[in-house]
C-alpha cells in the first residue's frame, strides 16, 4: 500500500498540493487525470520520491518494490536491450552484479566463497535464473524481435526504445507500478496488449494518460487532481466523466431554481414593501431571503473548449476521387496504389504501422508535396479544414499576438471581421480577456493547437481534415473535439492513435499499407476484431499482426 499523507507542494506562491491524504491499496489501478499544469506527472514524481513536498510524506509498506516508467529515452543508451529490462529489477540487478565480480576475482577466498552463496541464495529466491528468459518473453509480447535483445539501446528505434521501457518497468512483477503516458508512440496492437496486461494485474498501478480508452480499459478508480487536491473516485474515466458531467448539470438546475427563487422575492420586495398594507408580508419575504443560499460549490479548474465546425455549404455528389496514388521517401515505400473515393456521411479514419504515410498522405491531397505517381480530385464544392502534425509554418512569425494571427486566416466569404468576431473564434478554444494579445512566440504546443482549431473553424468547412489531432492537448479539449466530430455534418478525414477517438466518430477505416490499401465500411473496433482483416494486414505487411 503506499500511504499519502499531508502532502503540500508549491513553487513560490503557486500552490500546487495543498494537504493531499490518499491511500492507494492492492489489487487497483489508478487513472490520475486533470488539467494540464494540474500536476499530475509531478505527483508520480513525489510518489517515486524524485522530488520532495514542501510538507508531508509518502509512506509504502516495508518490503514492496516500486518501478517507474522512464521517460529519459537516452539513460540506457550504453547498454543492451535484454540487459535494460533487467535492469527494472534494481536489488536482482545489483545481486547479479556483485556475484559476477565475486567469480571474476583472480584471489578467490573464502569469504568471497560464503558472500556468493548467499547471493546465489538471494538471486534464485528472486527468481534470477529465469530472468533473461522471463525478460525476452516479456519483450517478445511487445513486438520487440529477439534479433534485437542484445543490440545497445542507441541503436534501435525510438518506438522500439520505448517497448523496451515499458518492459523494464513491468518486468520482475513490482508491488507499485508508476506510468507517466505509457501509450506515447505505442502502435494499437502494443496498446491492446498493455491493455490486457494490467487489467489483469494484481497489484498497485497508478497511471498518467490523455488515451480516454486506455484510462477506460485498466483503471480501476480515478484519482481527480484539482484545486491543489486530489481526490479518489471509483470506476474508470468514462464513469467519472459522465458522473462529473451529470453532477454539474444538477447543480446548475439547482441554482437556477434558486436564483429564480431569489429573483421573484427580490422583485415582490421592490414591488410592495412600500404598500403598508403589504409590509407585514414584504418583511416575511425579506426575512426568507436572507435565509435562503445558494450551495457554495467550486467550480472546477477544467474548461471545456467550445469546438463547433459549421458548413458554409453541404458537399455536392463529388468529393474526393483518389486513383492509383503513391509515394516513397528515400526509397522507402510509404503507400501505393491507393484508390477510393469518398461519399457523402463518410468519416474515415486513416490507419497505417507507419505514421509517416499518413501525414505524408494527408500533405499530398493537401497540395503540400507531390505524389510519385496516380492523382486525385477535390469535388467544387469543397471547402476543407486543415490540422496537420506540424504546425510550425502557421507560427513562423513569432511577434504576431493571436488576433492578427487569426485575422490573417479570415476566409473571402466573411466580411464582416471586427474584434469581438475574433475573440468570439479564440474565447471559444479558452483565450480570453489578455490573453488575444499574447505573442505566438510564447505559446505552448497545446495552445498551439487550440489556435490552430479557431483557424479551422472560421473556415466553414465541409471537408474536416486531421493528422493526430488530440497531440497536446488535454482530456478536456479531446473529449470536446471528440463530441465535435461526432455532431459534425461534414465529412472527417482523420488519424489518430487515440482509441475512443477512432472508435466513436469513424464509420469507415482506410488503411495504408507497403502493398496497397484495406478499406472497410465498419467502425474501429470491428476492424481491429475482424479475422479477414486481421489476415489481409499480416500479408499486406509480410509479417503476423500481435493478436
Amino acid at each position: 500500500m503506499i500511504s499519502v499523507k499531508n502532502v503540500t507542494l508549491s513553487f513560490g506562491k503557486r500552490v500546487l498540493f495543498d494537504e493531499v491524504n490518499l491511500n492507494f491499496t492492492k489489487g487497483n489501478c489508478y487513472g490520475v487525470i486533470g488539467a494540464n499544469g494540474a500536476g499530475k506527472s509531478t505527483f508520480l514524481k513525489i510518489l517515486s520520491g524524485e522530488i520532495e513536498p514542501n510538507k508531508g510524506t509518502v509512506e509504502i509498506t516495508p518490503g514492496e518494490r516500486m518501478s517507474v516508467l522512464k521517460q529519459n529515452h537516452f539513460e540506457f543508451d550504453e547498454v543492451t536491450v535484454l540487459n535494460a529490462v533487467l535492469m527494472g529489477n534494481k536489488k536482482l540487478w545489483e545481486i547479479a552484479k556483485e556475484r559476477d565480480e565475486i567469480y571474476a576475482k583472480e584471489d578467490f577466498t573464502e569469504e568471497d566463497g560464503i558472500r556468493a552463496g548467499e547471493l546465489e541464495g538471494e538471486y534464485g529466491e528472486m527468481g534470477g535464473y529465469t530472468a533473461e528468459s522471463d525478460a525476452g518473453v516479456l519483450l517478445g509480447d511487445l513486438g520487440v524481435k529477439e534479433d534485437l535483445h542484445n543490440v545497445l539501446m542507441k541503436d534501435v528505434a525510438g518506438n522500439i526504445k520505448v517497448r523496451v521501457l515499458i518492459a523494464q518497468a513491468l518486468f520482475g512483477n513490482p508491488d507499485i507500478l508508476l506510468l507517466d503516458e505509457p501509450t506515447n508512440d505505442l502502435d494499437v496492437e502494443t496498446i491492446g496488449w498493455l491493455e490486457n496486461f494490467l487489467a489483469d494485474y494484481e497489484n498497485i498501478v497508478i497511471v498518467v494518460s490523455h488515451d480516454r480508452h486506455f484510462l477506460d480499459a485498466v483503471c480501476t478508480h480515478v484519482a481527480d487532481v484539482d484545486r491543489a487536491k486530489i481526490q479518489i473516485f471509483s470506476g474508470n474515466y468514462s464513469f467519472w466523466y459522465e458522473s462529473s458531467q451529470l453532477m454539474a448539470r444538477q447543480i446548475a438546475d439547482k441554482n437556477k431554481k434558486m436564483e429564480d427563487k431569489r429573483k421573484d422575492l427580490m422583485d415582490f420586495i421592490a414591488r410592495f414593501s412600500a404598500n403598508a398594507s403589504k409590509s407585514k408580508q414584504a418583511t416575511s419575504r425579506k426575512k426568507a431571503l436572507e435565509k435562503l443560499v445558494i450551495e457554495d460549490i467550486q467550480p472546477s479548474n477544467r474548461k471545456y473548449p467550445g469546438i463547433i465546425f459549421k458548413q458554409q455549404r453541404e458537399v455536392g455528389n463529388q468529393i474526393l476521387n483518389v486513383e492509383k496514388l503513391d509515394k516513397s521517401v528515400d526509397g522507402r515505400k510509404l503507400f501505393t496504389d491507393v484508390t477510393f473515393s469518398v461519399n457523402k456521411g463518410d468519416k474515415i479514419a486513416f490507419m497505417s504501422k507507419d505514421h509517416t504515410a499518413l501525414t505524408t498522405f494527408f500533405q499530398v491531397i493537401n497540395n503540400e508535396l507531390p505524389a510519385d505517381g496516380g492523382k486525385f480530385e477535390w469535388g467544387t464544392t469543397v471547402t476543407t479544414a486543415y490540422l496537420p502534425n506540424d504546425n510550425a509554418e502557421y507560427f513562423t512569425n513569432k511577434e504576431v499576438n493571436l488576433m492578427d494571427w487569426l485575422r490573417q486566416y479570415v476566409p473571402a466569404h466573411v466580411t464582416d471581421v471586427d474584434e469581438p468576431f475574433l475573440r468570439g473564434f479564440l474565447g471559444k478554444m479558452l483565450f480570453g480577456g489578455d490573453e488575444i494579445m499574447k505573442k505566438t512566440s510564447v505559446l505552448s504546443g497545446g495552445e498551439k493547437v487550440r489556435c490552430m482549431i479557431s483557424r479551422m473553424m472560421l473556415q466553414d468547412p465541409n471537408v474536416v481534415i486531421l493528422d493526430e489531432p488530440t497531440n497536446h492537448l488535454d482530456l478536456e479539449s479531446i473529449q470536446s473535439f471528440n463530441e465535435s466530430m461526432m455532431n459534425y455534418k461534414g465529412i472527417v478525414l482523420f488519424t489518430t492513435h487515440d482509441h475512443a477517438f477512432m472508435q466513436s466518430v469513424a464509420n469507415r477505416i482506410i488503411e495504408l499499407t507497403p502493398k496497397g490499401i484495406i478499406d472497410r465500411m465498419m467502425s474501429f473496433d470491428e476492424y481491429l476484431a475482424d479475422d479477414r482483416v486481421k489476415a489481409l494486414r499480416a500479408e499486406m505487411y509480410d509479417m503476423p499482426v500481435l493478436a
